[in-house]
């Protein structure tokens, strides 16, 4: 089979399987001769910032010369995204090659595109002889596929937030437990600072496991000229905008610093051109200045409390056109009263996935509350006369979409 064809069979394996992913994955790494086991992991679970302290992380490690794969979801255009080394996408023959090679296996068990994403991943980091692997969860922590490895060096928990609480709970404790269940013996939790009932979750979690752990501390944040300063650590400069951006720069940081525990050779000079060349597409990206046009990720209630805050910051008692597609299964209430009281008019548009919102939806909700919105049926009409301050947002397939539509691959 080409690419396309077995990238296309992969991508239409269903997205939730019978058996929780740990269970699945577990077979098919054993199928394949278990890479895992070959590799050493900085092991990443939160509801959002999981991918851009991953891009952190990726660049102070190349910084300082040490090999490193990384695995991330979703993919806003290219399936490749999801899989690099040394910030280098998977080479399309080779994902062709393992990809083939996994859909030919004879299971017990039906793995779901995740756990097939999960499996190339992990072959392809152990033949290009990886000394680390940043590996991103999928959904949660407890379950999830990826937490069929052993034991991560350093375990990372970014924010967390309400998200897809019909599988992981509806209390902030209960989504803790799920993200905490990422955490083993003989590893190091760094985490980004949390609300009380997530941070007493975690402190508890590694007091039974009688591991260490460190927090960012949020109030020791600054922001300077060009990035931010840590009290007691100086300054870093930062190309990713974003007050939230800080804090996964600096769980990064943390996480760096931790890997000295294992001989890893890091210095602090490495680990601030990391943070200052880092950036991930598609998270408070400025692609256009004239017309202003800004993008981003944020997809629930708390990545878009962290958008409007960040526009706040940036542009003071300034209001903006939102440009915003969604989800039905996210929390789109919740979005939109986020971005309300910055917003001058907003267009809603209906993403190309079968679980999205439609745009008229969308719009009556927010007319309700009186502000301008109007629905359009094709996305490139929302893009044709971009005069005032413009922001789109709302879900990672709607973002992959503008990118194409910009031509940004």
């Amino acid at each position: 089979m080409e690419y396309q064809e077995i990238i296309h069979t992969i991508e239409n394996k269903r997205r939730f399987g019978s058996l929780p992913g740990v269970v699945v994955s577990r077979k098919l790494l054993a199928a394949v001769g278990n890479p895992q086991n070959d590799l050493a992991f900085i092991h990443i679970a939160g509801t959002n910032g999981k991918g851009s302290t991953a891009a952190f992380l990726r660049e102070i490690l190349k910084e300082a010369g040490i090999r490193a794969g990384m695995f991330t979801s979703p993919h806003l255009i290219d399936f490749t995204e999801r899989i690099q080394v040394d910030g280098r996408q998977i080479p399309e023959e080779d994902a062709a090659r393992l990809g083939e090679m996994l859909l030919n296996l004879d299971l017990e068990v039906h793995p779901t595109m995740f756990d097939y994403c999960l499996a190339m991943a992990l072959l392809y980091f152990r033949e290009q002889g990886c000394r680390l692997v940043i590996l991103e969860t999928g959904l949660g922590g407890r379950l999830d596929s990826t937490n069929v490895i052993s034991a991560p060096l350093v375990s990372v928990i970014t924010k967390i937030g309400y998200d897809h609480t019909e599988v992981l709970g509806d209390t902030l404790d209960q989504i803790a437990a799920e993200k905490a269940g990422i955490l083993k013996p003989n590893t190091f939790m760094v985490s980004e600072s949390q609300q009380q009932p997530a941070e007493k979750v975690l402190k508890d979690c590694c007091s039974k496991l009688g591991i260490s752990y460190q927090f960012v501390e949020a109030e020791k944040i600054k922001a300077v000229d060009h990035g931010f300063s840590y009290e007691g650590k100086g300054s870093y400069r930062m190309r990713m905008l974003g007050m939230h951006q800080r804090e996964n720069a600096m769980v990064a940081v943390f996480a760096a610093e931790a890997l000295r525990i294992y001989g890893f050779e890091i210095t602090d000079a490495q680990i601030s051109q990391g943070i200052e060349n880092a950036t991930w597409n598609g998270r408070m990206e400025l692609i256009s200045k004239e017309p202003y046009l800004l993008i981003d990720g944020a997809h629930n209630g708390h990545g878009v409390h962290a958008l409007a805050e960040s526009l706040k910051e940036l542009y003071p008692n300034e209001k903006f056109r939102f440009i915003m597609g969604v989800l039905a299964d996210k929390d789109y209430k919740q979005m939109v009263k986020e971005i309300l009281p910055l917003a001058e008019s907003v267009t809603t548009v209906t993403p190309d996935s079968g679980r999205a919102l439609q745009g008229e939806t969308l719009a009556e909700y927010i007319r309700s509350y009186g502000v301008f919105a109007e629905n359009t049926e094709q996305m490139q009409e929302a893009f044709l006369q971009i005069r005032d301050k413009t922001v789109a947002f709302g879900s990672l397939y709607f973002i992959g979409e503008i990118r194409k539509l910009f031509h940004l691959a």
